[in-house]
């Protein structure tokens, strides 16, 4: 993967972290997998706001999504994060 792939997917994350209820949907998923319809009891959001930041969520590669018959259920893709991690430690990093 080469540094124009990597910034394009840092820049990805970084527009699905701008936002309050992603980050507040993130925090929840630091506990474990969750289901689709207990992230939303936590939210004064419709159902179809949900889908979007969970789309926006997945499409950053941040949270996998697990099927199960009609349910969604949302984790952490640790990968993702450890690799983001590593990143911004690197802009941290006195030169």
């Amino acid at each position: 993967m080469g540094a124009r792939t990597d910034m394009k997917e840092y820049a990805l994350i970084c527009k699905a972290l701008s936002d309050n209820n992603r980050l507040q949907i993130m925090e929840m998923l630091s506990e474990g997998e969750k289901c689709g319809c207990r992230i939303l009891e936590k939210f004064n959001i419709t159902q179809p706001t949900l889908s979007h930041h969970m789309r926006i969520l997945c499409e950053s590669s941040l949270v996998e999504i697990r099927k199960d018959g009609k349910r969604c259920y949302y984790s952490l893709n640790k990968q993702t994060l450890e690799e983001f991690d590593q990143f911004i430690s690197r802009l941290c990093t006195d030169k």
